[in-house]
């Protein structure tokens, strides 16, 4: 078996798996839907008028993205590794080809196909609910490998989740720890004018600041003039991507050896 077919064969597996289990399909769209009603439409943005939520509604799309590319990823594919775990999958994976990266590959391949369709719907939504008004450049072609490569990075953090915690539950607790503070903290709905100056720092340190940033670089305007975000859209997607290959590399060394 090459290469291509073992992945496609566990992706294929991984795939159904996740379809059989309606309770994890209708949160992994339900939760983001949910943040865009309460947020976009019931709170709505009041911009020039200080607080939360001051900014154009625009300004917020890489929020309501990030709900999905960071907690699907973390959750499922270390409720993964936890449940393979559990139920020793990983010994018999052991007697086939199939290596650690690859698996995580596959899973991983799932988890972009899952979210990249949440992520157009949660797209959508907000456009239609929120009134936020999308800058149409060529630039906004970048929003697909942001996505990618954003999924790509929490996929690979899960699995080192996955493989610490010591239970699915644990995996649940430890991602939602981590996610929320993550979801609010790194220039997506809280901006940087209303955090403490010393924590300013911070928030460079986190790898969802250069999803969102990249995203308001290609989703976001002022005045007509396409935002730039520090570093620029091509900075912050390089920086995402180099993340992420460290992520994946750390998630699939973690996965439990068996051999």
């Amino acid at each position: 078996m090459s290469r291509l077919r073992r992945v496609r064969a566990e992706a294929t597996a991984a795939y159904r798996s996740f379809l059989r289990r309606k309770t994890a399909v209708f949160f992994t769209f339900f939760f983001p839907v949910i943040l865009v009603v309460i947020f976009g439409a019931l709170v709505t943005t009041r911009p020039g008028g200080g607080g939360l939520f001051a900014e154009p509604a625009a300004y917020y799309v890489p929020g309501y993205l990030a709900t999905v590319v960071l907690f699907t990823p973390l959750s499922r594919v270390g409720s993964e590794i936890a449940r393979h775990r559990d139920g020793n999958r990983f010994e018999k994976l052991a007697t086939t080809p199939l290596s650690r990266g690859e698996w995580l590959l596959a899973h991983t391949a799932v988890n972009v196909l899952i979210i990249g369709v949440a992520s157009a719907l949660i797209l959508a939504l907000t456009l239609l609910l929120t009134g936020a008004r999308i800058p149409v450049t060529p630039a906004l072609a970048l929003l697909v490998p942001l996505v990618v490569v954003g999924v790509v990075l929490f996929c690979g953090f899960g699995a080192v989740l996955g493989s610490l915690a010591d239970s699915q539950d644990g995996v649940i607790a430890a991602s939602n720890t981590i996610a929320l503070p993550l979801l609010f903290l790194s220039d997506t709905f809280v901006t940087g004018d209303l955090l403490p100056a010393w924590f300013a720092p911070a928030v460079n340190l986190s790898p969802l600041t250069y999803f969102a940033r990249g995203v308001r670089g290609v989703t976001y305007a002022v005045d007509g003039t396409p935002y730039a975000p520090p570093l620029g859209v091509a900075g912050n997607l390089a920086v995402l991507t180099a993340l992420a290959a460290v992520f994946f590399v750390a998630g699939a060394y973690a996965i439990p050896r068996t051999d």
